[in-house]
């Protein structure tokens, strides 16, 4: 049976965006060939039709993932009409379904230990996908000129991705909203 050219092209974004939710939930190791492929319905042969080894799909779905979140991001402070935009950014991040869904959420707040632990290769490259994601986050951030920008970012950045992993530990609904709020509050109050 033929397909038609774009059907490789759409299996590929199926297989990348699956392998990125899986990644964010589970774990770098969380996107196994094999469960990706099933998930695709697909056999593991065809994997290296797409992908030349398990590293490039993992680079891939976190470029996804980045992608995705800032987009995210983005469309909230975008949409923010009555707020400051980066405010709208610090809610949306800081909810509750945020934190109950890793993963449709921020790569740093599942996978931050173990990028650190990556090869040396691939940390450049990742290094590069977390460039992007400020570069996109700064228009959003408060501040003139693009230090202090820089400044509110990783500030922001840091406290919402600490704050979600250990929201994320604790076992109650109520007692992650409350680490949630403690944040949202400090944050919209210290710019």
């Amino acid at each position: 049976m033929r397909y038609q050219p774009e059907h490789k092209a759409e299996v590929h974004r199926k297989i990348v965006k699956d392998a990125s939710r899986r990644v964010r939930a589970e774990g770098l190791n969380g996107a196994g060939v094999a469960a990706v492929m099933r998930d695709a319905g697909l056999t593991h042969g065809g994997f290296y039709k797409h992908f030349g080894n398990k590293d490039e799909l993992l680079l891939e779905s976190l470029r996804e993932a980045f992608r995705d979140i800032s987009g995210k991001l983005a469309r909230a402070a975008e949409q923010s009409h009555t707020e400051t935009p980066w405010k709208a950014i610090v809610k949306a991040y800081l909810s509750l379904e945020y934190c109950d869904h890793a993963e449709r959420g921020c790569p740093l707040t599942t996978l931050a230990p173990e990028l650190a632990r990556v090869d040396k290769r691939m940390r450049g490259q990742i290094f590069a996908e977390l460039v992007n994601y400020r570069d996109r986050m700064l228009l959003f951030m408060p501040g003139h000129r693009t230090a202090d920008k820089e400044r509110a970012f990783f500030s922001i950045f840091a406290t919402m991705i600490g704050t979600i992993e250990i929201a994320r530990m604790l076992p109650e609904p109520a007692m992650r909203e409350k680490v949630l709020a403690i944040a949202r509050d400090f944050l919209l109050h210290s710019f």
